[in-house]
């Protein structure tokens, strides 16, 4: 018997709707404390760790809007780097022109939503692997004609300018702030977005695309938003890479290599989570500083990482903590029970015992 039915069956059941089986106010503050920690940081630890954590904000930027395409509209693309390589261009051209590279960041993002559309339009009508291999393609393609601009490097690329002036303490360190500006303002992006109408818009496509639409859902308006998102938020991420690299290279910002990372954090972390992509991203991270000099090793141990959690834990690591714990940093769907329970386990022994 569903929860549903054995409320509505009782005349005196009342039922109760909320965003978390806890209240989450506390983690609100938190999340707010981690932030303003994080903001100290350059103050406290030296520059090769702010260096390797501004590649954890690249790394959980990218998984973030991975998830959001796959996760949460149904799109899993293989060629999210087209939007790392462009929003590592869209600032090398404006730092080419004049702009501080950190000032051009901002507009390669808007660059990079506006560049989402066209590319959009060329793949909105494919669905699965179709869709996957043609972003891939997309990804080749522009790159390709990118490397026919001889004016910013053509396929050997060229350092980023615009920095001379500042030391290298300094440049570190506003290298820090802007990748955690744009990790934070992606993840806030994220949330909000799902709490909103288009987040139940979202759930309703991934459970069932054409359920979605028989029930009067814009799914096609609904997809190009959250590609729109995801391209910008790549962008970002790009951005942030061209700037903590000083060099801007085809073949590197235009790697596949990236959307092998955020997939692989996405997915050990938890897809369909907000939270599954930061613990996916801190478990990439150690594996990373820890085997590196390993080699070959290091990518099979990713890989058998990967395949483990993937089938002893098809919702990834998050989906243990909040299957053991009942507990979400960023609630975005609802849990419903009757008032009258006023604890989540007791509701549980109730929907065992009469075997929901």
């Amino acid at each position: 018997m569903s929860l549903i039915t054995e409320t509505t069956a009782r005349p005196a059941g009342k039922l109760r709707v909320t965003r978390s089986r806890r209240n989450v106010a506390w983690t609100g503050a938190g999340a707010l404390i981690v932030v303003v920690v994080l903001a100290l940081l350059p103050y406290i630890v030296y520059s090769g760790t702010t260096s390797i954590i501004v590649q954890a904000f690249i790394v959980l930027t990218l998984a973030s809007m991975w998830n959001l395409l796959a996760g949460y509209a149904g799109l899993v693309s293989v060629g999210q780097q087209v939007f790392v390589g462009l929003g590592a261009y869209f600032v090398l051209i404006l730092a080419i022109h004049g702009t501080s590279p950190f000032a051009a960041l901002p507009v390669a993002v808007i660059a990079c939503a506006v560049a989402a559309l066209p590319l959009w339009w060329l793949v909105s009508r494919l669905r699965s692997g179709y869709f996957a291999i043609a972003t891939w393609v997309l990804a080749a393609t522009v790159m390709l004609i990118i490397e026919r601009f001889s004016s910013i490097g053509g396929g050997t690329g060229m350092p980023l300018p615009g920095l001379s002036g500042l030391s290298s303490v300094l440049l570190t360190a506003y290298t820090y702030w802007a990748g955690l500006a744009v990790t934070v303002v992606a993840l806030a992006t994220m949330y909000l977005l799902l709490r909103g109408r288009l987040g139940l818009v979202l759930t309703a496509i991934r459970d069932d695309e054409v359920a979605a639409r028989s029930s009067g859902a814009r799914v096609g308006l609904a997809r190009l938003l959250v590609f729109v998102v995801a391209g910008a938020g790549c962008g970002a991420a790009g951005a942030v890479l061209a700037i903590s690299q000083l060099q801007v290279q085809p073949g590197a910002v235009f790697s596949v290599q990236w959307t092998a990372e955020m997939a692989f954090a996405t997915i050990i972390g938890g897809l369909g989570t907000i939270e599954g992509p930061i613990i996916g991203t801190a478990v990439y991270m150690v594996l990373q500083q820890t085997l590196a000099s390993y080699n070959a090793w290091y990518l099979i141990i990713l890989g058998l990482v990967a395949i483990i959690i993937a089938l002893w834990s098809r919702r990834g690591l998050w989906g243990l903590v909040d299957e053991h714990l009942h507990f979400r940093l960023f609630p975005v769907g609802y849990w419903l029970w009757p008032e009258d329970v006023s604890r989540p386990s007791r509701l549980l022994s109730r929907l065992r015992r009469s075997g929901a």
